[in-house]
């Protein structure tokens, strides 16, 4: 094997005068309240106000002022980010454990001066030919009937950025195909996705870079069985996309050449929705869409690139991150969008951020003296105010909020919309200004309550305040400003990654644990012979069906 040779370079950030800089700032700041910060400066609200030019930040409630993020800066630059970043854009291996660049910014791009670049327009082609073809209902299945509905059998980055992207671009979905998406390897998954359809009318694209990925090849072995039960053997082809680096082994499944497109190493899988990966969301849309999706990337790409970093939204963003978990103890940051159809973003960012950060050693392979990514959750607005908002509220972690919202909604009900956007901004009110038990006492004497029931209510009710929060904003949910969104967040995750000192593009966590399921699934079949963790082995045991017993009615 050739040398690991890291292009990045390896700085503990412990160990620069910014960090211990900051470690001040945040026992001063913790003495103070977010509303001290505006009585202080009359141009705060547009002073930590960020634009790119699809997406805009307003960072206002937050515990910073001038002065910190002066050190956050700075803190970057000790950390050499700019250099990184440099790193990135050029295609050097920063994914240096693995002895790959991280290209998929080359994706989204309409450039073909590189080998990659050319391979993806040239991929492009192959996906826009196929749209062409399912849209215009020209792709026909085994009984010569046009194809209406698509699955898409994939997990992971194969179908929670496509699922997302999908979802959130529903106001632009066609009328020709329905895209339904195939994850768990739970056969109750797929059953209940095929039994309203019919095998004449689907078609399934299979994602899986390595075309050995359990969960995905059991699903589509039992899709696979599925139609060749109603249908020929050689009816296969007209009914199978895949989506793959090994184009071998789909062709074994029975896959046509014509229907396989590439995935390549040098694009991680939380990071492919930009590529072949992307086909459901362009066959849910059409390829124009999946284009505009590609350029709203490419645009906050640029922004990333090439602008200094006190205006640079991505790493303003991670820098917020870095300081309210290393600084403030945070472990938990939550994502809240104010679009229904953006329900699923926090799943996808879910992965990026904690498949990406969630290490324990540093680029040198030592453990990590300090805490890297926090948890990352999150649901739809509205949603979360009636079930988890509470503890935002009043519990008794500090928990980061991204508020994200579109000024404008595809529904022609504005009215009803102008109620979505006053709930946001009424959240991020109350998690600033909080209100007081003294406040509360004062309303419930003068309600009628007693002193002693008032006095004891107040306490109950208070709300703590001071509780950080962005509010995230799009002029309206398009593919354009979609794309921007979600490459906002790719690039804050990677630059925190490099003040972390850790690598974002490797997760070997997950591949151990697909190792030992394969050995638990052997042992299952044999008696659970073979086991030699005594916990697995006793579960293996119990589990094993002549030991399950029913549930009691």
């Amino acid at each position: 094997m050739p040398a690991l040779i890291d292009p990045i370079s390896h700085i503990n950030p412990t160990h620069t005068a910014a960090w211990n800089r900051l470690i001040d700032q945040a026992a001063r700041a913790q003495q103070l309240s977010i509303a001290d910060y505006f009585s202080h400066d009359e141009q705060r609200y547009q002073n930590f106000n960020f634009s790119t030019s699809h997406v805009q930040a307003n960072l206002s409630r937050h515990f910073i002022n001038e002065s910190i993020l002066a050190d956050l800066l700075a803190l970057a630059e000790d950390c050499e980010l700019a250099a990184a970043i440099n790193s990135l854009e050029q295609g050097l291996p920063v994914n240096f454990t693995e002895h790959r660049p991280a290209l998929h910014c080359q994706l989204r791009t309409s450039s073909t001066q590189t080998k990659e670049e050319q391979l993806a327009a040239d991929c492009r082609s192959k996906m826009q030919r196929i749209c062409q073809q399912l849209h215009s209902q020209q792709w026909t299945g085994f009984s010569g009937q046009p194809i209406t509905d698509i699955v898409s059998i994939g997990i992971g980055g194969s179908d929670l950025g496509p699922r997302m992207a999908a979802e959130a671009l529903t106001p632009y979905h066609n009328s020709k195909v329905r895209v339904h998406f195939v994850t768990n390897i739970d056969p109750c998954d797929l059953e209940h996705t095929l039994a309203p359809l019919k095998p004449d009318n689907t078609l399934f694209i299979v994602i899986s870079k390595s075309w050995g990925t359990l969960e995905t090849l059991t699903n589509a072995k039992a899709a696979k069985r599925w139609l060749t039960d109603r249908s020929q053997q050689s009816d296969i082809s007209k009914h199978f996309i895949a989506i793959s680096a090994r184009t071998d082994l789909c062709e074994d499944f029975g896959i046509d050449e014509d229907n396989i497109l590439p995935m390549w190493d040098w694009v991680g899988g939380r990071f492919s929705l930009w590529s072949a990966a992307g086909l459901p969301i362009a066959l849910a849309t059409s390829y124009a869409t999946f284009e505009a999706l590609l350029a709203g990337a490419h645009d906050m790409d640029q922004h990333f690139f090439n602008t200094p970093h006190r205006h640079n939204l991505p790493v303003i963003l991670a820098l917020l991150e870095i300081w309210y978990v290393n600084f403030w103890g945070c472990s938990n940051v939550a994502v809240l969008p104010y679009d229904h159809t953006l329900r699923l973003l926090p799943n996808h960012l879910q992965q990026l951020t904690m498949e990406s950060n969630g290490k324990s050693v540093d680029r040198q392979g030592r453990p990590l003296n300090y805490a890297s990514a926090p948890v990352l959750w999150g649901s739809a607005g509205t949603i979360g105010q009636h079930s988890f908002h509470q503890l935002l509220h009043q519990g008794t972690q500090l928990i980061p909020v991204d508020f994200i919202v579109p000024l404008n909604s595809h529904s022609s009900n504005q009215a009803q919309h102008q109620h979505m956007v006053a709930n946001c901004l009424a959240q991020a009110q109350t998690l600033m200004d909080g209100q007081s038990s003294e406040q509360v006492k004062k309303q419930l004497l003068e309600a009628g309550y007693s002193e002693h029931d008032a006095a004891l209510l107040a306490q109950h009710k208070a709300m703590p305040a001071n509780r950080p929060s962005s509010i995230i904003s799009v002029d309206k949910l398009t593919p354009e400003t979609l794309g921007a969104l979600v490459a906002l967040y790719e690039h804050k995750t990677y630059a925190a990654s490099i003040i972390w000192n850790i690598n974002a593009f490797d997760q070997w966590g997950v591949e151990l644990g697909k190792t030992a399921s394969t050995t638990i699934y052997t042992a299952l079949q044999n008696a659970c012979a073979g086991l030699e963790n005594p916990a697995t082995q006793a579960a293996c045991q119990a589990l094993t069906p002549p030991n399950i017993k029913p549930p009691t009615p």
